[in-house]
């Protein structure tokens, strides 16, 4: 953890959560199945795909949430549950059903509102990640979900690593609210853009928040986030970001738990992007002096996006006329080339829309680092707009050429 770092060291899951992972095949090796949990009902709230083809988890989803109640999560890696049909359903309604009956023996066969398993499926969610258009190994499932009712306990690392697939790493983090506790646990590395949510990201708090509010923090937070991410411009037919609130910790100041849920999602974000597919580096992109905001997104996208500017953020190459082709080639964008500027890691490059000189040598030591910021002012208006990704490398292919095989 670093000075004045906000994020608790060790994450933990807040009061009334618990969670578990296991290995049980999916993968070739390590956790590939992961359990949520919440000892008392939750509020709930979410953002799914736009994707025309959602997976099986995310039709179910959509209609689980309209309640607004979750009580638990049940997550496999491998496969992706998307393009199956109604038996993908039925598997995903299965997975629920499995999920809670070990739910329900946790609680000791009852939950604090004298739920039985039956009437916990429906507060379950189900997410799956991996290949697309492959059935789900159920029998896998089966044999593995049984007895992880047991395996249910305080540290969520097991599951954080049983819902990776090209991750190297988990993702975790805690923030104090009050006297509340926010964690998330996501996943993502590749197949990722903005588009409503990306990735699985799973947000766990104990602060009382109520649905309409907790979804209004939820939207904010992720266009402030997540809505600003691209690793490879896709958008998977599986995304979901889901928050729980089980209220044990009382009510906190709502501007405060909306900055921290902000700033939670923004740490997801950006660890998602330094580990993006092959990534060696996070890649920030800020745009200043736009007509409008919509337009100032648009243009940080299309730089952090631009093949070329990833490869030269890769190779650390000064080439920085790319990014002039990068601002130039948003034609539905109001751009005057004569006012734009643009700087890298705080180093003027660009200036009245051409390359200024600048210690070539130095820059390109600021481009080997990790993060590359790039600052652009189209000049010609006052607003602002972000955009974050990633370095594209010989490991992004290496990885998806054979990704279905591996």
């Amino acid at each position: 953890m670093q000075p004045n770092d906000p994020f608790m060291e060790p994450p933990r899951l807040p009061r009334g959560f618990v969670a578990a992972g296991r290995g049980v095949g999916l993968k070739a090796q390590g956790n590939d199945l992961a359990l949520f949990l919440s000892r008392r009902p939750a509020a709930a709230a979410a953002l799914f795909t736009r994707n025309h083809f959602p997976g099986a988890p995310i039709i179910l989803g959509r209609q689980r949430m309209r309640r607004g109640r979750l009580q638990g999560v049940v997550v496999n890696s491998a496969y992706s549950n998307v393009a199956t049909g109604e038996a993908g359903l039925e598997d995903a309604r299965e997975m629920a059903r499995l999920a809670a009956r070990e739910f329900a023996g946790f609680l000791g066969q009852e939950s604090e509102q004298g739920q039985g398993a039956e009437a916990l499926e429906d507060q379950v969610l189900v997410g799956s990640t991996g290949v697309i258009g492959r059935p789900l190994p159920m029998d896998r499932i089966r044999n593995g979900i049984r007895g992880m009712g047991s395996e249910l306990d305080s540290d969520p690392w097991p599951a954080a690593r049983a819902i990776m697939t090209t991750d190297t790493r988990p993702k975790v983090f805690s923030l104090q609210v009050g006297d509340a506790v926010v964690t998330g646990v996501g996943k993502g590395a590749g197949m990722i853009a903005p588009n409503m949510a990306t990735m699985l990201v799973y947000l766990f708090t104990d602060a009382q928040v109520e649905v309409p509010e907790l979804q209004a923090a939820l939207q904010e937070a992720s266009r402030q986030s997540f809505e600003l991410l691209s690793v490879d411009t896709d958008t998977s037919t599986s995304d979901m970001v889901v928050a729980l609130a089980n209220g044990e910790a009382g009510e906190v100041d709502h501007r405060a738990f909306v900055d921290a849920l902000t700033s939670l999602c923004t740490r997801l974000a950006e660890e998602m992007a330094r580990d993006g597919e092959g990534a060696t580096k996070l890649v920030r992109v800020l745009v200043e002096g736009a007509v409008d905001p919509s337009e100032a997104r648009t243009v940080a996208r299309s730089v952090v996006e631009s093949p070329l500017m990833k490869t030269m953020a890769y190779g650390a190459d000064p080439n920085v006329g790319r990014i002039l082709m990068a601002v130039g080639k948003c034609v539905g964008c109001r751009i005057r080339p004569e006012r734009v500027d643009a700087s890298i890691q705080g180093v003027e490059v660009i200036r009245g829309g051409r390359s200024v000189d600048f210690d070539e040598a130095r820059v390109r030591e600021l481009l080997g680092g990790d993060p590359v910021e790039i600052r652009i002012d189209l000049g010609v208006g006052t607003a602002r707009g972000r955009a974050l990704g990633c370095d594209l490398t010989a490991g992004y292919i290496e990885e998806n050429a054979a990704y279905a095989s591996s």
